[in-house]
């Protein structure tokens, strides 16, 4: 008689893992955004998730700290920790307190006894950029990605730096990405925010590979202005979107405006699962820099919630990368160049959640 046994789990895996276990180590490579600098500057502590992995984000002095959200001692969320009166993170439980690179600094019931390592937080670098904390979570492997990605205008003079609350979509991180990139469904999707429902029409174009992904231009007769402000775009004005697109899951969008004005957005899609992103969205432009941040952060939200209706409705959840398993036309160029460029980053032919 012959005895089944289970599998054990990879101990290199977060627990109750959503993705398969090689895509994860292949996504688990990148860099993702997980936490807005303001957010943690005020906060002290706040909680993330990057593919399934529980972290917590803390500030000691003027360094951000990205690490386990556990304790190591009895395994309470340090999320439910203070920042207050303390270098780091306390944890609420017995008050053990975590410092920079997540080392425990302080056991409360033995203040004299020296601290044994296995007390530490894993701990994972970071990046601050664009108003983002980035963090990688296995940084050390094979083809682990050296930087965050590239968002043009940041820091140029003149541009204004806007950074949106993040935005939780209830799907996954490469369907979002790829509804970015798509440029036939403005009509459809975006007729009460800036796109005209009877202007479908999608000029051919090109996409071009980079060292991280690949880009696209085209030019149309879709307006970028909300619709309050589409009178003030000049007649036959032809509006240039220069997509950049940095796999796995960022994608960068330059809007050229009338009169010489840029829109520079950056979709940072963070995995906080196979089914659920968070996206944060940093912009930068150089008009209507005196008109409120409340208005930014209110047309992009409408924005955001027009696509999530969508992107949270397709089925399969996950991105098909087998180009047999859906049907295409030619404005799906940019989205065959994604689906593309993952199947050779190694991942699955289809994303299994």
């Amino acid at each position: 008689m012959t005895t089944l046994t289970a599998s054990a789990p990879s101990l290199d895996l977060p627990k109750n893992c959503t993705f398969d276990p090689d895509d994860w180590h292949i996504l688990a490579r990148q860099w993702y955004a997980v936490a807005l600098i303001r957010d943690v500057d005020k906060e002290g502590v706040v909680g993330a998730t990057l593919l399934d992995e529980r972290l917590v984000v803390y500030k000691v002095d003027n360094e951000i700290v990205v690490a386990n959200e556990l304790c190591t001692h009895r395994g309470v969320p340090l999320t439910l920790g203070s920042n207050r009166d303390c270098k780091g993170v306390r944890c609420p439980y017995h008050g053990l307190q975590f410092g920079k690179g997540g080392k425990c600094i302080k056991v409360s019931a033995h203040p004299d006894n020296g601290i044994p390592g296995k007390l530490h937080l894993k701990s994972y670098p970071v990046v601050l950029r664009y108003g983002l904390v980035w963090t990688c979570l296995r940084p050390g492997e094979d083809g682990a990605m050296t930087d965050v990605p590239f968002m043009p205008h940041w820091d140029d003079a003149g541009f204004q730096q806007i950074n949106c609350p993040a935005f939780d979509i209830a799907g996954f991180a490469g369907r979002q990405v790829e509804g970015f990139l798509d440029v036939a469904h403005f009509a459809f999707i975006h007729t009460e925010t800036f796109a005209d429902p009877d202007n479908a029409f999608v000029p051919s174009y090109e996409t071009r590979p980079t060292a991280v992904g690949f880009e696209a231009e085209y030019y149309s007769t879709v307006g970028n202005y909300p619709h309050s402000k589409q009178a003030e775009t000049p007649k036959d004005f032809l509006w240039l979107r220069h997509f950049r697109a940095h796999l796995p899951f960022t994608a960068h969008l330059t809007v050229h405006f009338p009169e010489g004005g840029r829109l520079s957005i950056l979709n940072a899609a963070s995995p906080v699962s196979a089914r659920k992103t968070r996206l944060f969205v940093p912009i930068a432009r150089n008009f209507d820099t005196d008109r409120p941040v409340q208005e930014v952060y209110d047309f992009n939200r409408k924005v955001f919630e027009e696509d999530a209706t969508m992107v949270e409705q397709q089925k399969p959840e996950n991105l098909p990368l087998d180009p047999r398993l859906e049907a295409h036309i030619p404005a799906d160029r940019s989205s065959i160049t994604y689906r593309k460029g993952l199947r050779e980053m190694g991942l699955s032919q289809f994303f299994v959640a």
